[in-house]
């Protein structure tokens, strides 16, 4: 008995189905499967790209900011008074306070004790002391604003951490003027 031509096109459809059916079930789908997993894969490489990206930038800021604070710190290093520099700053300010008709009554250094390290470190001291220089002075409005700028304009690193103005009768046009500067000095061990 022989198959008829309908029984044929069902069987030859019925075929194609089942071989399209299993080209999907075996290869389309797992394959889809893997290109949505590379897909993801490619996302979260490129969210590590960006992220490194940020980083990198961030770290070459950091690399500009380091080498700008030391610049700074060479530069502070180089503006520390030593030893036979800070007499000659000492006589400076005597100098000058005599040149601007100003009348010195004290001037009086005072090296600031280290205090105790909180933590105990290994790490070596600093190589300079802070020295405070204590001035009372007697002079104009005028005189010790150029007093202070020649200061200012000293190639050593000195701050002014108090300054106090009082007027009194008995020394008109003179001002009793309180200075307090901060000095920097290499120690006698340091290089």
């Amino acid at each position: 008995m022989g198959l008829r031509e309908r029984e044929k096109i069902v069987i030859l459809i019925g075929a194609l189905a089942v071989a399209f059916w299993g080209f999907d079930y075996f290869y389309y789908t797992p394959q889809k499967k893997k290109i949505m997993n590379l897909q993801a894969e490619i996302q979260a490489a490129e969210y590590k790209l960006k992220e490194s990206a940020v980083f990198r930038k961030g770290v070459v800021g950091l690399e500009q900011d380091l080498t700008r604070l030391e610049g700074e710190l060479q530069g502070h290093h180089q503006r520390v008074l030593r030893g036979e520099e800070f007499r000659t700053f000492l006589k400076q300010l005597a100098r000058d306070s005599a040149r601007l008709q100003m009348k010195m009554i004290s001037l009086a250094p005072q090296e600031e004790k280290d205090s105790p390290p909180l933590e105990k470190k290994a790490s070596s001291p600093l190589p300079y002391r802070r020295v405070t220089v204590h001035l009372v002075l007697h002079a104009t409005l005028n005189a010790l604003e150029n007093y202070l700028r020649g200061i200012q304009e000293l190639p050593f690193l000195v701050t002014l951490d108090h300054l106090q103005m009082e007027r009194k009768e008995e020394l008109l046009p003179y001002l009793v003027v309180t200075l307090e500067l901060g000095v920097r000095v290499y120690s006698l061990g340091a290089g």
